[in-house]
């Protein structure tokens, strides 16, 4: 299950990437994507330290995409905010920790069960762009419309 950080940077990242070459302020996001605003502040920084964002102060400044829409995936926002994408650390691959209860990892099914999930899930987050996101909820909209 995805945290509350990791689904709020989402939304925010998706109302910024509308409109890609503005500069935002905090609480127009927070407005826009009903984020608390000291909970989105803590979000914009940790995304702009992953490098996805950046920031300019002062008049005419906020935070933009450092990244075009189609560089910015599902997989690196959850790994950035949530951490291993597995369900057991045995098969997560920036994460890895041997379990305790396991005797032989390399005959162990249920680590190649979670494994094969693991990477299908990882592929999927990974074709997820920001782009992606943004064609997708253009078109629920204009079928909604209808």
């Amino acid at each position: 299950m995805l945290s509350k950080r990791c689904k709020y940077a989402i939304h925010a990242l998706v109302h910024m990437g509308k409109s890609p070459e503005e500069k935002f302020l905090t609480t127009d996001i927070a407005s826009a994507c009903n984020i608390p605003k000291k909970f989105l502040e803590a979000i914009l920084l940790e995304l702009k330290r992953a490098g996805i964002l950046g920031s300019k102060q002062g008049k005419g400044g906020g935070y933009f995409l450092r990244r075009k829409t189609p560089e910015v995936n599902l997989a690196e926002v959850v790994r950035l905010f949530d951490g291993a994408i597995a369900a057991v650390p045995c098969a997560t691959y920036k994460f890895y920790e041997r379990c305790s209860e396991c005797e032989d990892e390399e005959t162990c099914t249920v680590r190649y069960a979670f494994l094969a999930i693991r990477n299908a899930t990882v592929e999927m987050l990974k074709a997820d762009t920001l782009e992606s996101l943004l064609e997708q909820e253009a078109k629920l909209k204009m079928l909604k419309s209808r």
